[in-house]
């Protein structure tokens, strides 16, 4: 058997850390920050965190507060890289934010609010980044409304309750190079960004590019850019490049061993509703993950698995814990290795061919591999080790 685990996901921390390398030359002078939300793509938060920061990530980007917190608890100091996170709710761990030096974003009074009497109760100055709503109608302060946020702001940081730290905002469409979203975006930031300082506002950063902005928009990186799935080596763009063009190597490959083989006459049929029915007498292998794992429902009769050194397809639908692919009178053993995604080097399918098996993007196929899937990191360095050159 190649493998005793029931199914791997292996993480290239190596191939994150030139990731890294990679954008930081197509960031230009901008800072880059690593975004690790949700368990850093489903890659491994605090590992990928720790090998962004050895290349050269300044920052570090979460979603939840617990997400940044935990990054603080994992000895990622303020000294090593600043981290932001994002999506707040009232009543959230804003002391605890607070205490931990990490900045938070604000997008309406009532945060701004919250920020400051978190700072009073810790007695500190809570580091806060004004959001603005430029177009794409999630989180961010309508222009209208921005120049109250932007006083209320002011009046905290005479207070010393606040320091605005950065002003920022989120593409729509960055990954629809030309869309006429992205000028219009980019004419409302530099507006909000104008405003804020005319009242004073003098923020370390300013930051608006998300990684497909970073590799197809320079005008867009100001002070800093925020790379995400990029770091992890898939393309946001892959309508118009691939990982390689980009200087980018796909950090995950995902396996299973084969947990039965077995023989079955012609007209037998697969996996639940029997949706596919074998065509002739064949050899049907069965892979020991299913949706419970990540592994999308969507692309049943279309998941592409590299078994016994071919393509195959998965046969009927993915169940809970397993699925079938049918190896056409093909021999493999049981413990044999069923490769789902990689970065393609040895054939392999990647996760952007299970994103259009399934009909969704990469992005979703890697961040949805679920905890019953060990990860298994290669490249590993000290966590004070230094990454050096390849």
């Amino acid at each position: 058997m190649e493998t005793s685990m029931r199914a791997r996901a292996e993480v290239d921390l190596a191939a994150v850390r030139d990731n890294v390398r990679a954008l930081r030359a197509r960031a230009g002078n901008a800072q880059l920050m690593a975004v690790v939300k949700s368990d850093a793509y489903g890659h491994g938060m605090v590992p990928c965190a720790r090998a962004a920061v050895q290349a050269g990530a300044t920052w570090l980007g979460t979603a939840l507060p617990e997400e940044a917190l935990a990054l603080r608890a994992a000895g990622i100091g303020p000294g090593q890289a600043r981290v932001l996170c994002w999506v707040w709710t009232p009543g959230g761990p804003w002391r605890e934010a607070v205490e931990a030096d990490v900045d938070v974003s604000v997008s309406a009074l009532w945060a701004l609010e919250e920020a400051a009497a978190a700072a009073r109760a810790a007695g500190r100055t809570a580091r806060v980044h004004l959001k603005a709503d430029t177009g794409l109608g999630r989180a961010g302060c309508q222009p209208a409304d921005w120049p109250e946020l932007v006083a209320a702001a002011r009046a905290a940081e005479a207070e010393g309750t606040v320091k605005v730290t950065g002003l920022w905002s989120h593409f729509a469409c960055a990954d629809e190079p030309g869309h006429p979203s992205i000028a219009a975006q980019l004419a409302s930031f530099r507006e909000a960004v104008e405003h804020a300082e005319r009242a004073g506002i003098d923020p370390e950063v300013r930051h608006h590019a998300n990684s497909p902005a970073l590799l197809t928009l320079p005008e867009s990186h100001f002070d800093l850019v925020r790379s995400g799935v990029s770091v992890y080596g898939i393309s946001p763009v892959p309508q118009i490049a691939g990982p390689a063009e980009f200087g980018l190597r796909p950090a995950m490959t995902l396996s299973a061993s084969l947990s039965l083989v077995k023989k079955v006459p012609g007209g037998h049929g697969v996996s639940y509703g029997h949706h596919y029915t074998t065509p002739g007498e064949t050899t049907l292998a069965l892979v020991p993950v299913g949706y419970a794992d990540g592994v999308p429902r969507h692309a049943s009769g279309t998941g592409p698995v590299l078994v016994a050194g071919k393509w195959r397809t998965v046969a009927g639908r993915v169940a809970m814990d397993q699925f079938v692919v049918d190896l056409g009178g093909d021999t493999a053993g049981a413990g044999e290795r069923a490769v789902l995604f990689g970065p393609g080097d040895a054939g392999e399918p990647t996760a952007e061919d299970w994103a259009r098996a399934a009909g969704t993007i990469a992005y979703e196929i890697v961040t949805r591999i679920g905890r019953r899937v060990p990860r298994v990191y290669l490249g590993e360095l000290p966590a004070d080790g230094e990454a050096r050159p390849r």
